[in-house]
């Protein structure tokens, strides 16, 4: 099967730093920064973040609707199928962000593990982690390699598709990485299997390659 990152791999962007930059308030950009020093978990960083949003539900589904996605993904997940391979979105991202984005590009159907972005009044929001793992190596809000590892006992393996830092601990453990971005450099600086790709044409191909490969596997 197929997991695939969301922010800034089938998006254009990553999406909740957009919401940041527009709506939110002093004081996240210092979380980033102490996130990326490594002095706090990508959790708590981003729990602390979505608390300084300062954005009404209406203001929220707009600026949603201006967030563009790969347009070759959506043919992505039908060639998926096509060879068999259910397809499912992981992120340490928003999942009422994540969904809506895909709604409005004809991909609602599509199964979605992220954090919970919960309302808390009429322009504030809060952070809920129910994949969050104390075994997480990132301390990340939803635990991308315990995510990989429900589905390779399910099916056998899985083809992870990302871009970048949260990314890399799971593509260690991924039977195959389509990556893009700092992921590629990530991949090949640890000698991890994975093929550089740059849009979702270019890893359809890749795809359908990896298949025939290994076709007795890829279908387990």
């Amino acid at each position: 099967m197929v997991q695939s990152d969301f922010d800034g791999t089938i998006s254009l962007e990553d999406v909740t730093d957009s919401l940041l930059q527009r709506f939110g308030q002093p004081g996240w950009q210092a979380l980033e920064d102490a996130w990326e020093r490594g002095e706090i978990g990508s959790r708590a960083c981003m729990q602390g973040q979505i608390a300084l949003l300062d954005m009404s539900v209406g203001e929220l589904q707009a600026h949603l609707a201006t967030i563009a996605i790969d347009p070759h993904f959506p043919a992505f997940v039908q060639e998926a199928r096509r060879l068999g391979m259910p397809v499912q979105v992981v992120s340490d991202g928003l999942d009422h962000v994540i969904r809506t984005v895909l709604e409005l590009n004809g991909l609602g159907d599509l199964p979605v593990i992220a954090n919970r972005l919960v309302q808390t009044g009429p322009r504030s929001w809060a952070l809920e982690s129910p994949y969050a793992s104390d075994r997480c190596a990132r301390a990340s809000g939803n635990c991308k390699c315990e995510r990989l590892a429900e589905q390779q006992a399910v099916h056998g393996r899985v083809l992870y598709v990302g871009d970048s830092t949260s990314d890399y601990c799971v593509s260690g453990k991924a039977d195959f990485v389509l990556a893009k971005y700092k992921l590629i450099d990530y991949c090949q600086s640890h000698g991890i299997a994975h093929a550089p790709f740059c849009t979702f044409d270019e890893a359809t191909v890749l795809m359908a390659q990896v298949v025939q490969r290994e076709p007795q596997r890829a279908a387990a």
